[in-house]
Protein backbone atom coordinates (compact mmCIF):
# COMPACT_ATOMS: atom_id res chain seq x y z
CA UNK A 1 0.00 0.00 0.00
CA UNK A 2 1.56 3.19 -0.82
CA UNK A 3 1.80 5.96 1.55
CA UNK A 4 0.46 8.68 -0.92
CA UNK A 5 -2.45 7.81 -2.32
CA UNK A 6 -3.99 8.02 -6.34
CA UNK A 7 -6.90 7.16 -6.42
CA UNK A 8 -10.08 7.55 -4.08
CA UNK A 9 -10.04 3.72 -2.87
CA UNK A 10 -5.92 4.44 -1.71
CA UNK A 11 -6.84 7.73 0.25
CA UNK A 12 -10.49 5.52 1.67
CA UNK A 13 -7.75 2.83 2.92
CA UNK A 14 -5.00 5.25 4.10
CA UNK A 15 -8.03 6.82 6.21
CA UNK A 16 -8.98 3.47 7.59
CA UNK A 17 -5.21 2.26 8.81
CA UNK A 18 -4.78 6.40 10.10
CA UNK A 19 -7.98 5.69 12.34
CA UNK A 20 -6.94 2.27 13.17
CA UNK A 21 -3.43 3.11 13.77
CA UNK A 22 -4.26 5.75 16.26
CA UNK A 23 -6.61 4.16 18.30
CA UNK A 24 -3.68 1.27 18.69
CA UNK A 25 -1.49 3.92 20.42
CA UNK A 26 -3.87 5.06 22.64
CA UNK A 27 -4.76 8.21 20.94
CA UNK A 28 -8.26 7.27 20.73
CA UNK A 29 -11.62 9.35 22.96
CA UNK A 30 -14.71 7.43 22.26
CA UNK A 31 -16.26 8.91 18.88
CA UNK A 32 -14.05 12.09 18.85
CA UNK A 33 -10.82 12.81 17.21
CA UNK A 34 -9.83 12.08 13.35
CA UNK A 35 -7.36 11.72 10.68
CA UNK A 36 -7.96 13.34 7.17
CA UNK A 37 -6.09 11.96 4.03
CA UNK A 38 -6.03 14.44 0.66
CA UNK A 39 -7.89 14.08 -2.02
CA UNK A 40 -5.34 12.61 -4.88
CA UNK A 41 -7.60 15.00 -7.35
CA UNK A 42 -8.04 17.79 -4.40
CA UNK A 43 -11.88 17.57 -4.27
CA UNK A 44 -11.42 17.89 -0.25
CA UNK A 45 -10.46 15.42 2.63
CA UNK A 46 -11.07 11.50 3.41
CA UNK A 47 -11.85 11.49 7.01
CA UNK A 48 -13.95 9.16 9.44
CA UNK A 49 -17.77 9.85 9.54
CA UNK A 50 -19.04 11.20 12.95
CA UNK A 51 -19.96 8.69 15.70
CA UNK A 52 -17.94 6.06 15.54
CA UNK A 53 -14.67 5.56 17.51
CA UNK A 54 -11.43 4.94 15.70
CA UNK A 55 -10.89 1.58 16.17
CA UNK A 56 -14.20 0.85 14.91
CA UNK A 57 -13.31 2.49 11.05
CA UNK A 58 -13.79 0.71 8.05
CA UNK A 59 -13.83 1.53 4.16
CA UNK A 60 -17.82 1.96 4.29
CA UNK A 61 -17.61 4.37 7.38
CA UNK A 62 -15.33 7.02 6.07
CA UNK A 63 -16.18 10.09 3.74
CA UNK A 64 -15.02 12.49 1.51
CA UNK A 65 -15.68 15.92 2.90
CA UNK A 66 -15.34 19.15 0.71
CA UNK A 67 -13.75 22.48 1.72
CA UNK A 68 -17.31 23.74 2.05
CA UNK A 69 -18.41 20.91 4.29
CA UNK A 70 -20.68 18.53 1.33
CA UNK A 71 -19.98 15.02 2.00
CA UNK A 72 -19.02 14.16 -1.85
CA UNK A 73 -18.50 10.56 -1.21
CA UNK A 74 -19.47 8.54 1.61
CA UNK A 75 -22.84 7.78 3.53
CA UNK A 76 -22.17 8.76 6.82
CA UNK A 77 -22.51 12.03 8.54
CA UNK A 78 -19.48 14.35 8.58
CA UNK A 79 -17.64 15.87 11.52
CA UNK A 80 -18.20 19.09 12.63
CA UNK A 81 -15.02 19.52 12.89
CA UNK A 82 -13.49 19.01 9.50
CA UNK A 83 -12.50 22.65 8.86
CA UNK A 84 -9.55 21.76 11.11
CA UNK A 85 -8.54 19.70 8.14
CA UNK A 86 -9.16 21.65 4.74
CA UNK A 87 -7.80 24.94 7.16
CA UNK A 88 -4.75 23.62 6.86
CA UNK A 89 -4.42 21.54 4.02
CA UNK A 90 -5.29 24.79 2.22
CA UNK A 91 -2.27 25.98 3.80
CA UNK A 92 0.21 23.95 3.74
CA UNK A 93 0.49 22.63 -0.01
CA UNK A 94 3.54 20.34 1.23
CA UNK A 95 0.92 18.16 3.59
CA UNK A 96 -0.77 14.80 2.36
CA UNK A 97 -2.73 14.22 6.08
CA UNK A 98 -3.86 16.01 9.12
CA UNK A 99 -4.33 14.52 12.31
CA UNK A 100 -6.69 15.91 15.48
CA UNK A 101 -6.93 14.30 18.65
CA UNK A 102 -7.68 15.06 22.23
CA UNK A 103 -4.51 13.98 23.66
CA UNK A 104 -4.84 14.09 27.64
CA UNK A 105 -1.37 14.62 28.19
CA UNK A 106 -0.91 17.87 25.67
CA UNK A 107 -4.18 18.99 27.62
CA UNK A 108 -2.21 18.67 30.96
CA UNK A 109 0.99 20.08 29.53
CA UNK A 110 -0.76 23.10 27.82
CA UNK A 111 -2.04 24.23 30.86
CA UNK A 112 1.24 24.89 32.48
CA UNK A 113 1.61 27.23 29.37
CA UNK A 114 5.54 26.23 30.45
CA UNK A 115 7.99 24.80 26.65
CA UNK A 116 8.08 21.79 25.27
CA UNK A 117 11.57 20.74 25.90
CA UNK A 118 13.98 17.77 23.91
CA UNK A 119 13.66 15.44 26.95
CA UNK A 120 13.92 12.49 24.81
CA UNK A 121 13.77 11.13 21.51
CA UNK A 122 10.00 12.14 20.88
CA UNK A 123 10.66 15.90 22.19
CA UNK A 124 13.75 16.38 20.09
CA UNK A 125 10.84 16.49 17.57
CA UNK A 126 8.61 19.78 19.04
CA UNK A 127 11.73 21.96 20.21
CA UNK A 128 13.85 24.07 18.17
CA UNK A 129 12.12 26.25 17.41
CA UNK A 130 9.09 26.35 20.01
CA UNK A 131 5.72 23.98 19.00
CA UNK A 132 3.44 26.54 18.07
CA UNK A 133 0.22 26.86 20.13
CA UNK A 134 -3.46 27.91 19.07
CA UNK A 135 -5.21 30.01 21.95
CA UNK A 136 -7.92 31.65 20.29
CA UNK A 137 -10.45 28.94 21.50
CA UNK A 138 -10.01 26.21 23.38
CA UNK A 139 -13.57 25.52 21.56
CA UNK A 140 -14.54 23.74 18.46
CA UNK A 141 -12.86 24.49 14.89
CA UNK A 142 -16.67 24.26 13.20
CA UNK A 143 -16.05 27.22 10.95
CA UNK A 144 -13.80 28.26 7.92
CA UNK A 145 -12.97 30.84 9.54
CA UNK A 146 -11.15 29.30 12.86
CA UNK A 147 -9.76 26.40 10.63
CA UNK A 148 -7.96 29.29 8.79
CA UNK A 149 -7.19 30.67 12.14
CA UNK A 150 -5.68 27.14 13.10
CA UNK A 151 -3.80 26.66 10.15
CA UNK A 152 -2.12 30.80 10.46
CA UNK A 153 -1.00 29.46 13.87
CA UNK A 154 0.32 26.28 12.88
CA UNK A 155 2.20 28.04 10.47
CA UNK A 156 4.91 25.64 8.81
CA UNK A 157 5.10 23.92 11.68
CA UNK A 158 4.88 19.64 11.99
CA UNK A 159 1.97 20.01 15.09
CA UNK A 160 1.08 22.66 17.24
CA UNK A 161 -0.90 22.89 20.51
CA UNK A 162 -4.52 23.15 21.43
CA UNK A 163 -4.78 24.01 24.81
CA UNK A 164 -8.27 23.06 26.55
CA UNK A 165 -8.70 20.85 23.17
CA UNK A 166 -5.75 18.42 22.53
CA UNK A 167 -3.68 18.78 19.23
CA UNK A 168 -3.00 18.64 15.86
CA UNK A 169 -0.36 17.38 12.94
CA UNK A 170 0.57 17.41 10.12
CA UNK A 171 3.01 15.31 7.47
CA UNK A 172 4.04 14.86 4.01
CA UNK A 173 2.35 11.36 3.90
CA UNK A 174 -0.45 9.58 6.24
CA UNK A 175 1.83 7.85 8.31
CA UNK A 176 4.29 10.77 9.17
CA UNK A 177 1.18 12.90 10.35
CA UNK A 178 0.05 9.88 12.62
CA UNK A 179 3.58 9.14 13.90
CA UNK A 180 3.83 12.87 14.63
CA UNK A 181 0.63 13.34 16.47
CA UNK A 182 1.86 10.25 19.02
CA UNK A 183 4.96 11.58 19.14
CA UNK A 184 4.02 14.78 20.32
CA UNK A 185 1.71 13.11 23.23
CA UNK A 186 4.58 11.00 24.07
CA UNK A 187 6.88 13.83 24.39
CA UNK A 188 4.38 15.79 26.13
CA UNK A 189 3.79 12.49 28.75
CA UNK A 190 7.56 12.28 29.15
CA UNK A 191 7.78 16.37 30.84
CA UNK A 192 4.66 16.00 32.57
CA UNK A 193 6.48 12.66 34.58
CA UNK A 194 9.48 14.37 34.81
CA UNK A 195 8.48 17.57 36.36
CA UNK A 196 5.93 16.11 38.92
CA UNK A 197 9.47 14.57 40.02
CA UNK A 198 11.20 17.83 40.37
CA UNK A 199 12.68 21.05 38.39
CA UNK A 200 13.74 19.86 34.60
CA UNK A 201 17.54 20.49 34.94
CA UNK A 202 18.90 19.46 31.85
CA UNK A 203 17.77 18.85 28.07
CA UNK A 204 19.32 18.60 25.06
CA UNK A 205 20.71 21.77 23.24
CA UNK A 206 19.71 23.09 19.92
CA UNK A 207 22.82 22.29 18.63
CA UNK A 208 22.82 18.70 19.90
CA UNK A 209 19.44 18.08 19.46
CA UNK A 210 18.58 19.22 16.04
CA UNK A 211 21.43 16.83 14.98
CA UNK A 212 20.04 13.57 16.91
CA UNK A 213 16.45 15.01 15.08
CA UNK A 214 18.40 14.30 11.27
CA UNK A 215 19.33 10.60 12.78
CA UNK A 216 16.33 9.26 14.51
CA UNK A 217 13.46 10.80 12.24
CA UNK A 218 14.02 10.10 9.11
CA UNK A 219 11.05 9.06 6.49
CA UNK A 220 12.13 5.42 6.98
CA UNK A 221 11.77 5.85 10.87
CA UNK A 222 8.15 7.32 10.97
CA UNK A 223 7.38 4.27 8.20
CA UNK A 224 8.84 1.83 10.28
CA UNK A 225 6.36 3.05 13.52
CA UNK A 226 3.78 3.32 11.54
CA UNK A 227 4.02 -0.50 9.69
CA UNK A 228 4.03 -1.16 13.33
CA UNK A 229 1.10 -0.08 14.46
CA UNK A 230 -0.79 -1.56 11.57
CA UNK A 231 0.53 -4.69 12.67
CA UNK A 232 -1.03 -3.97 16.09
CA UNK A 233 -4.28 -2.62 14.83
Amino acid sequence: MPYQPASPAEAVTLAVQASRALAAAGQDDMVWGHAGIRDPDRRGVWMKSAGWGLEEIDASRIVLVSPEGEVLEGSGKRHIEYPIHTGILARRPDAGAVVHTHSPAANQFSALDVPLRPLDHAGSLFAYPEIPRFTLTGGLIKTGELGVALAAALGGARACLMPQHGIVAVGADTPTAVMTAILLDRACRTQLAAMAAGPLRRWGTEEDTMAKRADVWSDRQFHAGWEYLLRRS
